[in-house]
């Protein structure tokens, strides 16, 4: 944890505005790693209503230190939070049912007791990956405290497909290729694990292993550190007791797909609340299930969008175009 701690504040250290960091200690005595930013340059009257913060939710396996290339810009105008998600990065470690509703409902208990600490009203809450899975449960429950929904590749939402008979429809068979048999005999194995124990089995050579899996982290923020720092950060977030990931197993299936897909239960997000879906052209997450959303929501306040050149981790593929699309959103809600 101690090299985990050493890792993210090199990162950290690249902010250029204020920065509050600190462990928000939920009833039960578990902590939330926490960071708040606002714009040291912008001097606040009086008469200026305050701006509805902005709360990032990461996704499996990421931690704070990966919005690196978005928070300072997204800062400008409002408040920024962005934390550890309970059982990754530098928050709490606890146990998790393995019962996927009751998984998913640890998860989301959690957020919930984090805004009531620090008090947030209401947000404009953006969740990537599990982030946006767990972001949605969130608005779904407590829907007057979402301002407006931002999902960036959210994972969980579709059904997990069944297998084709002769009478189904050509296209949407031939939309995919099949997984070669090869990966599904390794998603076997890894299915009766948990998701991130051959990085700690790997012990010293862990971090070679992200380096070699992953060389497209160090590149996404290449500009930024020349050396490993950011695979540094991924394994030793990572490598820590398994606990959040023991959770993401619960609440999914094989290959990743969700036991309780969103898909299922997205029409009980208010009518009224703006959704807006972003999706990388080139992500493996199928944004087709955007387009069922709008369908699902009959268009009500529900945008998706497609960023060009950006794989699953959009926000550091295309940093400025992200930036700039969240941050109109954000206007839009005041």
């Amino acid at each position: 944890m101690s090299l985990l701690k050493t890792a993210e504040s090199k990162i950290l250290a690249c902010i250029q505005n204020d920065v509050w960091s600190r462990f928000v200690t939920l009833p039960n005595r578990d902590r939330i790693w926490t960071l708040s930013l606002t714009n040291k340059g912008v001097r606040k009257t009086a008469e200026q209503a305050p701006k509805t913060p902005l709360v990032m939710v990461h996704g499996f396996g990421g931690g704070v230190g990966l919005w690196i290339r978005n928070i300072d810009a997204l800062s400008r105008s409002r408040p920024v939070y962005a934390f550890d998600l309970l059982g990754f990065g530098r928050s709490s470690r606890p146990s998790f049912p393995s019962d996927a509703t009751q998984a998913e409902k640890q998860f989301v208990d959690s957020i919930e007791q984090w805004r009531e600490y620090l008090g947030l009203e209401n947000m404009i809450l953006l969740g990537h990956s599990l982030g946006g899975y767990l972001a949605t449960s969130y608005a779904i429950q407590y829907p007057t405290r979402v301002s407006h929904l931002i999902l960036v590749d959210p994972w969980g939402f579709p059904e997990r497909p069944q297998p084709q008979t002769q009478e189904g429809q050509g296209s949407e068979v031939t939309k995919r290729p099949p997984l070669p048999r090869w990966v599904k005999a390794i998603a076997a194995v890894v299915s009766l694990f948990n998701p991130l124990a051959v990085i700690r089995a790997a012990g010293p050579w862990g971090p070679g292993l992200v380096n070699r899996f992953r060389p497209d982290f160090k590149r996404k923020f290449e500009d930024l550190f020349e050396d490993d720092t950011m695979t540094q950060y991924i394994y030793h977030c990572n490598a820590q007791t398994p606990s959040g990931e023991v959770g993401f197993r619960a609440m999914s299936e094989s290959l990743g797909w969700a036991k309780n897909p969103m898909l299922d239960r997205v029409h009980q997000l208010p009518p009224s609340m703006p959704l807006t879906m972003l999706y990388g052209a080139r992500s493996w997450v199928d944004s087709s299930s955007g387009d069922r959303v709008v369908q699902i929501r009959n268009q009500a306040h529900t945008n998706v969008l497609l960023i060009d050149d950006a794989s699953h981790h959009v926000y550091a593929d295309q940093p400025e175009e992200f930036n700039k699309v969240v941050e109109n959103i954000c206007n839009s809600v005041n």
